[in-house]
């Protein structure tokens, strides 16, 4: 078991992933003065000069600046489960859902609320797969957009070294490495975890949501995301990953 993760309470924790995708359905349906802001970011981004700003637009999705939030899939581990159930060790019942529409405001502020009322103590943490980099700052920002107060537990300004609210498990797999990233589904696939990604990949987000307009699809695919990281997490303390019959999925 890592000493890391020895002395935290699973039930304390909230596992988290995010879809996004670009604020707009085309680069021609920017506004002139976001239009000429994402010019100036495209000129950092493209490496040939086929790679106009127009053809680049399908990224802006993974920049706060220029996307949106269009699904957080959440999970935790019921603390409610106290005692052994047939078949079940103690405390082993994996709760799933995922707030998601188009209408970004409003899925903040339930997952907000979520926050606020469930995990808003300095024993909480909340944990991603890049979170640091991607999710937890993609989510704050948002927020901010939509002037969304930042609960305290996804609030990590001025908080010291040792009050940190939030884990990473690519972090964790870093051990120090800063120049390393290594993928959710690569690491699923070192562990034996079941692959998340049997029905779409990260990169079929913005089409199934702009194109098919299926977002409960997305939502479970989020969810199967969040259900990795926690399998992740699991194997990094030494312990068993979750059976189908310990995971509630609520969408």
């Amino acid at each position: 078991m890592s000493t890391v993760l020895e002395n935290i309470n699973i039930h304390d924790v909230l596992f988290l992933d995010i879809e996004t995708v670009p604020g707009v359905n085309g680069y021609n349906k920017l506004s002139p003065q976001m239009k000429e802001l994402w010019n100036h970011k495209a000129g950092f981004l493209k490496k040939s000069e086929e790679e106009t700003p127009e053809l680049l637009y399908n990224r802006a999705g993974i920049y706060a600046e220029f996307g949106k939030i269009i699904c957080i899939g959440v999970g935790f581990f019921n603390p409610n489960v106290k005692k052994k159930k047939p078949g079940l060790p103690a405390g082993r019942e994996f709760r799933l859902t995922a707030f998601y529409g188009d209408d970004e405001k409003q899925l903040l502020q339930d997952f907000a609320a979520l926050l606020n009322k469930h995990f808003n103590g300095p024993e909480h943490l909340l944990c991603a797969h890049n979170g640091k980099e991607f999710d937890f700052p993609f989510l704050a920002r948002r927020m901010l957009v939509n002037k969304i107060k930042i609960p305290f537990v996804l609030d990590v300004g001025g908080k010291k070294p040792w009050e940190n609210t939030l884990l990473d498990t690519m972090q964790l797999w870093r051990f120090g490495d800063y120049k390393h990233y290594t993928s959710l589904t690569l690491l699923a696939a070192l562990f034996n975890i079941p692959t998340p990604k049997d029905d779409m990949q990260g990169s079929d987000v913005h089409r199934v949501y702009w194109q098919e307009k299926d977002l409960p699809r997305i939502a479970k695919y989020c969810c199967k995301d969040t259900l990795t990281v926690a399998q992740l997490y699991l194997s990094y303390r030494g312990e068993d990953l979750l059976k189908d019959k310990e995971i509630v999925l609520v969408l």
